[in-house]
């Protein structure tokens, strides 16, 4: 889940980390408020979960006398297709220097990688692009609670000390708080020390139990749907839409259509031993895709029985073709209810999915 910049530096502000003055507000009435408590020009920053809002116009400069207004004119936009609901009133800072700092992932080594650059901002992937020796890299192994000198000095040779102290900070953030990416992106100096201008912080779903998160904001509403009847689902941007049981048999079904050239519209593993109430809502949750023109269903009876995926789809009731394939526990009962309602059970896998992708091309 994607923190936003605000709770980012929340957190990354606990670990020593400098931040510039800010207060959050929530409508343009509490702006000049704001500014009284900053002191100076200050700058507002739209709380948005995209990147570029930069380029985007979501950051508006401002003084004391005329932060009402442009606070209003940010929220009255929209950043990428987001509204704005929150805007960050921060102390405008005499940059004299900016760096680039940031912990990732590295699966391929299953290590955490803190790259550096000495140039940050919103140029600063052109700039790499163009000149990959200014992003030092170096990995550390996951067994180390701490970076270890050596690599700090790696990284920071030539730059103030103070840096260090920072990538040891967002270094401890990064594993405390279960993060795939902890960023600062520009890491500036400024008279007053190094600061961290901006942030990022995404922690892994897996773990956000584990950190006191009740609810996923990344969800789309079918997801959050999908998530409270314990589905395993993820929306894509085809037009056929795929249920089946176990991970695998879902994953082989999407494979199949993008064999046949078809395009699946998500994936949803409704699960072992499926009543028909679950079919049914599976059903309806898939159906409420838009882009949706046809669904196949492939299951195999297990302890999921045929004859209650059969009545789940009947019972959904749905406006789009259904095409099924079961096998399994209670077949000949699942057929018989199917086939008795108008809809349309294969035998093989590859034929119900050769017929989904047709429908959905017609």
């Amino acid at each position: 889940m994607k923190l936003r910049e605000y709770e980012a530096k929340k957190v990354f502000s606990g670990y020593g980390i400098a931040v510039p003055e800010s207060v959050l507000i929530r409508s343009p009435g509490e702006a000049l408020d704001a500014c009284s408590r900053i002191h100076g020009d200050v700058v507002l920053k739209a709380q948005v979960d995209v990147g570029g809002r930069g380029l985007a116009g979501g950051i508006l400069m401002a003084t004391e006398s005329d932060a009402a207004s442009v606070a209003d004119e940010l929220f009255r936009k929209e950043i990428k297709g987001l509204s704005v609901q929150e805007v960050l009133v921060e102390q405008r800072l005499e940059i004299e220097k900016e760096y680039f700092l940031s912990i990732a992932i590295d699966r391929s080594r299953r290590s955490p990688v803190i790259l550096f650059a000495e140039a940050g901002g919103v140029e600063i992937e052109s700039t790499a692009g163009e000149s990959p020796d200014i992003v030092r890299r170096a990995y550390v192994s996951p067994h180390f609670k701490e970076v270890p000198g050596f690599i700090l000095r790696y990284l920071t040779k030539g730059c103030e000390k103070e840096v260090a102290s920072v990538i040891s900070g967002l270094y401890r953030a990064f594993l405390e708080k279960d993060a795939l990416l902890a960023e600062i992106n520009p890491l500036v100096i400024t008279p007053q020390g190094v600061l961290a201008a901006d942030a990022k912080l995404i922690i892994d779903d897996n773990a956000l139990n584990r950190q006191g998160i009740c609810e996923n904001r990344d969800l789309t509403e079918r997801e959050a749907e999908a998530e409270t009847h314990g589905f395993s689902y993820v929306e894509l941007d085809g037009s056929i839409g795929v249920i089946g049981n176990g991970a695998g048999l879902t994953m082989a079904t999407l494979d199949l259509i993008a064999h046949h050239q078809g395009r699946a519209a998500n994936f949803l593993d409704v699960g072992g031993g499926a009543g028909s109430e679950r079919v049914m809502h599976a059903v309806r949750l898939v159906a409420s895709v838009p882009s949706v023109q046809v669904i196949v269903v492939n299951l195999l009876g297990g302890i999921t029985r045929c004859d209650e995926v059969a009545r789940g789809i009947i019972d959904a009731g749905v406006s789009q073709q259904v095409i099924v394939r079961l096998a399994g526990t209670n077949e000949a009962e699942g057929r018989a209810l199917l086939e008795g309602a108008g809809y349309r059970m294969l035998d093989t896998m590859e034929e119900a999915v050769a017929s989904a992708v047709q429908e959905a091309s017609s």
